[in-house]
């Protein structure tokens, strides 16, 4: 930077001929940028390289990218093998729970399965299969499809495993409410590593929850439905063209604002300064809920996800059907461009990276996140939970992003074309596109169901934020308070920011997470097996409604806890495993080597 230069953080410089608002914009965008490129290359920075050997090419690679995607793919599919594909044959078991079959009103928790279930889809259902689809396949083309479905298959093991342990290691205090997820089982996953080295792994693990409910789950929620209603007001004033006008515009790829004499009542929604607005509107609106906890969120989602969802997959459903015809073709470039992409950076490899980025940030398999809302069930068999926790990958990648992808590959906009392989900077709209193509108007619709996916999602993650604020800070209300305001500040943020720098730093964000916690999950995978073991034989012999009888874990060898250091008796709590008393599992005496709280939560 040369003398005189003032520039900040390589923003351009002012534009006199643009407002206060957009200048201060570019700015922010930018400083955001620079701290989204040092996290990036933190994160992603370390790269492997996995030959094939012979009989193939010298430079012929199984894996040329970065060590936390492979972390992760060989995690699912380890996990996939240990468990004998549970995911599948725990299919009918998660069905059952969820229906309550085996639920007894005495049952300790706070929450049924399906408010459970609900809670967590509301935080994985929504954007990411939207937005989150629409960027993978301009990224990587229709074959991201592809590896974004296997991903969410081998995923469902991943998240079966991590919220069994979730509620496993829960601890629920004398008033029933409870504390559970990676924060409890983690500590005891590294324990053999000493108190110094579990509360690091931790507080960095706390410290990635954090930015990605912020970044993640509060800036790219406020962006794309900013960008959703965007879309909406652009869709309105084009319905006043004539349908050669219409055509005109798609075929010079222009937007009916660059239309001389066209149309311009919404136009004012393309400003910063409108931006802005909306980010103060959206921002107040979550800060008059997020004082909730996850009983208040367990009873609204379990109410709002079905409709959201409802109508969003019978809208993918209506052009799906009106295109059955279509669905072979369809189908036939998803599976080709997984194995022979054109135009993609990194050519297969890269098409996998971004089909797995895109699945796990959308079913948020491996994170850590869901095993807290999980925690919160009513039952006495945490594997039960773990069952019925697997459908959400099924549910939310599988299924919904699936549909996503052929609304988006049968209406192959005119925008779609041009971003593959360079992304879209409004994938929301892109997808908005894809389905005005074929429901005309359908955009305004769909950027209601997107405002209340976003307002669900940011409730459930300034949730899980908390907790994670709550390990590195302690439990206060001066400390949730500031929380509170970082997250709605960064609302407002998300919305004049770009979505390349916002996607990127929640993708760091969120594949730190899952390399600790997957770590802890491979460690404490033995436990989940015996207890899954367990359920299947009391379920064939019908004792299901019976106590279970308690299956040790690495928390019952000798080991010092805080409480003991302190001479404090651990929590008592209600487990429902037979001679409960007569043990020191977690559930009578859970270790936390790290700080010992057994406080509820808010």
């Amino acid at each position: 930077m040369s003398r005189g230069d003032t520039r900040i953080c390589g923003a351009p410089p002012a534009d006199p001929d643009e407002s206060a608002v957009q200048n201060a914009a570019d700015v922010v965008d930018a400083c955001f940028g620079q701290a989204t490129e040092f996290f990036v290359n933190l994160v992603f920075g370390t790269e492997v390289q996995v030959p094939l050997g012979n009989p193939f090419p010298e430079d012929s690679m199984l894996w040329d990218g970065p060590l936390v995607v492979l972390w992760a793919i060989i995690a699912a599919i380890g996990f996939t093998i240990y468990f004998k594909a549970v995911q599948f044959r725990g299919f009918g078991a998660a069905l059952e729970a969820v229906r309550g079959k085996w639920t007894r009103k005495d049952d300790p928790g706070e929450v049924t399965h399906f408010q459970a279930l609900t809670a967590a889809v509301s935080g994985t259902v929504g954007l990411g299969n939207i937005a989150g689809v629409a960027a993978a396949i301009s990224l990587g083309g229709p074959g991201a499809t592809f590896w974004m479905v296997l991903a969410g298959l081998f995923g469902m093991c991943t998240k079966f495993v991590e919220c069994t342990l979730g509620v496993r290691y829960r601890t629920i205090d004398e008033n029933g409410e409870v504390r559970g997820g990676p924060f409890r089982y983690l500590p005891i996953a590294f324990r053999r590593l000493g108190r110094l080295p579990v509360a690091i792994i931790t507080g960095v693990f706390a410290i990635s929850v954090m930015l990605f409910g912020i970044i993640g789950g509060g800036m790219f929620q406020a962006n794309q439905t900013y960008g959703a209603v965007q879309s909406a007001g652009a869709t309105i004033d084009e319905m006043q063209l004539s349908d050669e006008e219409r055509e005109a515009l798609e075929a010079e790829g222009i937007s009916v604002y660059e239309l001389e004499g066209g149309p311009n009542t919404f136009e004012f929604l393309e400003s910063e300064l409108t931006a802005l607005i909306f980010g103060i509107i959206f921002a107040a609106l979550v800060a008059l809920v997020i004082i909730g906890g996850i009983k208040r969120i367990g009873s609204a989602t379990a109410k709002i996800v079905p409709i959201m969802a409802a109508i969003y997959v019978l809208a993918c459903l209506v052009v799906i059907l009106a295109n059955i015809t279509n669905i072979g073709d369809a189908l036939s470039a998803i599976f080709v461009g997984a194995f022979s992409p054109e135009g993609i950076t990194g050519g297969v490899i890269g098409v996998i990276i971004i089909g797995v980025q895109r699945a796990a940030f959308s079913n948020e398999a491996g994170i850590g996140s869901a095993p807290i809302a999980h925690s919160a069930v009513k039952t006495r068999r945490p594997v039960s939970e773990g069952f019925v926790a697997s459908l959400e990958p099924f549910i939310d990648t599988v299924v919904v992003c699936t549909m996503t992808a052929l609304v988006i590959i049968f209406a192959w906009p005119a925008d779609y074309e041009a971003s593959i392989g360079e992304g879209h900077d409004n994938p929301v709209g892109l997808t908005a596109n894809a389905f005005d193509t074929f429901l005309p108007g359908f955009s305004v619709l769909l950027a209601i169901c997107v405002a209340l996916f976003a307002f669900s999602t940011l409730i459930t993650w300034s949730y899980y934020g908390i907790q994670a604020w709550r390990h590195l800070f302690g439990k206060s209300e001066v400390g949730d308070t500031i929380f509170r305001l970082i997250v709605c500040v960064m609302i407002v943020v998300g919305c004049i920011v770009s979505f390349a720098n916002i996607i990127d730093f929640a993708d760091s964000a969120l594949f730190l997470c899952i390399f600790i916690n997957v770590i802890g999950l491979v460690v404490l995978a033995p436990v989940v097996k015996r207890e899954m073991e367990q359920y299947f034989a009391d379920r064939k012999a019908g004792r299901l409604m019976e106590d279970p009888e308690y299956i040790p874990g690495p928390e019952d060898t000798a080991a010092v806890t805080t409480w003991e250091l302190r001479g404090e008796p651990g929590p008592s709590v209600g487990t429902g495993y037979k001679d409960a008393d007569d043990v020191s599992g977690p559930a009578t005496n859970p270790v936390d080597t790290v700080s010992g709280d057994t406080e509820a939560k808010s």
